[in-house]
């Protein structure tokens, strides 16, 4: 991240401080943004910004894995990431930087085509979209095109990048697999119910994340459409901005296509539960991670339900995740207690600093929430002109947030030791 910000200072643009934020913010698939005006900068910066976000979204870890192989296992599973697509952690690495590739090219592609867009912003728009960033090239940012087309193509492109590689793998293996059967079908070797039998098999089908963001997105945009954008841009414009803002927030991109200035506490508050809340595990987006809000659901129901079972009944819980099938035990529930303790501290640490400062309750919540979780949405506290005790609070939240807190707490603890020893020697 230092390196990462010498072209912003070399170039007179920022200084010291407002430099390192602007690179932590695209390594940590942030968004937010030092700059006011985007559209006067070279193409070089803007291609700069996209890259360290894109690089960063799939991880930094997944080229170290393929380049260095066991070593940098460690830094894999300090991104949060525990899926092995493949036995081998660096062919798995290089699975995911294949899809992560081919949806980059897709993107681009399809923002050119159907979406009108030239090829300079359909790129750098596809890289911050997958990597679940949120830098644009526009000052407006999506709201600037006002092309539905556009945003159809980024609300597609903001859901793969917030879906687990291993998801994507799942989904990979279940088209192959689907054409495998049905020439069997056809073939005799399957009968029409084996035939769906396999199919409804399939890992895929199994994984609870996918249905818990649509869920989410669901509820969520409906809520918000019918108490908050409804009188403010009509059915229409309301409807579509209620969806995309949802999957914005919830993805942890942080694209707009409106301002938020004049939204009610309550269209914010919704935005602020999304982010909190959230993709998948295992992908570029940050947050809590639908997979341990879905674990922790689970856990509320297994203790409901226990209430009215025989005392000494013990409950198993499984859950799919990518191609696999995991055993929820007790090292799995003490993740989700540590995430979310750690989570939650960092952010009303945060909250609490930024009150310090004198901005307003409803507005801090939302900004931390967008910085804690990666997203980089802003309702106008970050910026140029935020004092420095702001910006390098939020420089740290995003870092922590990022690498999921306890790695560095760890990472510090042991360095403090290791320096003790060579005192003491």
């Amino acid at each position: 991240m230092f390196l990462s910000s010498l072209p912003f200072i070399f170039a007179n643009y920022l200084n010291f401080t407002q430099a390192i934020f602007e690179s932590t913010s695209g390594w940590t698939g942030t968004g937010l943004s030092m700059f006011l005006d985007v559209e006067i900068l070279p193409k070089s910066i803007l291609l700069w910004r996209s890259v360290t976000q894109y690089v960063g979204g799939a991880g930094f870890a997944i080229i170290t894995v393929i380049i260095a192989g066991s070593v940098g296992a460690g830094i894999y599973q300090a991104e949060g990431r525990s899926d092995n697509l493949v036995p081998n952690l660096r062919e798995s690495a290089k699975i995911i930087l294949r899809i992560y590739i081919i949806w980059a090219i897709i993107g681009t592609i399809l923002l050119m085509t159907i979406g009108k867009l030239p090829f300079f912003d359909s790129f750098n728009h596809t890289l911050t979209a997958l990597a679940t960033g949120g830098f644009s090239t526009k000052n407006l940012s999506i709201g600037a095109y006002n092309s539905l087309s556009v945003e159809i193509i980024i609300m597609i492109l903001m859901i793969m990048g917030a879906t687990g590689f291993g998801i994507h793998y799942a989904a990979i293996l279940m088209v192959k697999n689907f054409f495998r059967y049905r020439k069997e079908l056809k073939k005799g070797v399957l009968t029409k119910l084996e035939f769906k039998e396999k199919i409804r098999s399939e890992p895929f089908l199994k994984n609870p994340e996918p249905r818990l963001m649509f869920v989410i997105l669901l509820i969520f945009s409906t809520i918000l459409f019918l108490f908050s954008l409804l009188q403010m841009y009509g059915i229409k414009e309301g409807i579509i901005n209620s969806i995309f803002q949802s999957i914005s927030s919830l993805t942890g991109t942080g694209f707009s296509t409106v301002s938020f200035i004049n939204w009610n506490s309550f269209g914010l508050l919704i935005l602020t539960l999304l982010m909190i809340f959230g993709g998948m595990m295992d992908s570029t987006s940050s947050g809590l991670k639908l997979y341990r809000i879905y674990i922790a659901f689970e856990l509320v129901l297994n203790q409901i339900k226990s209430f009215f079972k025989p005392s000494g009944t013990t409950f198993y819980l499984e859950v799919y995740k990518g191609i696999s099938r995991k055993k929820i035990d007790v090292d799995a529930i003490k993740n989700v207690i540590v995430v979310f303790t750690a989570y939650f501290v960092t952010y009303f640490v945060g909250v609490f600093v930024l009150l310090g400062y004198g901005y307003s309750l409803p507005n801090v919540l939302f900004e931390l929430a967008s910085t804690v979780s990666n997203v980089g949405l802003s309702v106008g506290i970050t910026g140029p002109q935020a004092p420095l005790g702001v910006l390098w609070t939020e420089i740290i939240v995003m870092y922590l947030g990022r690498l999921e807190f306890f790695v560095i707490i760890n990472s510090c603890i042991k360095i403090i030791r290791d320096l003790r020893e060579v005192t003491t020697f």
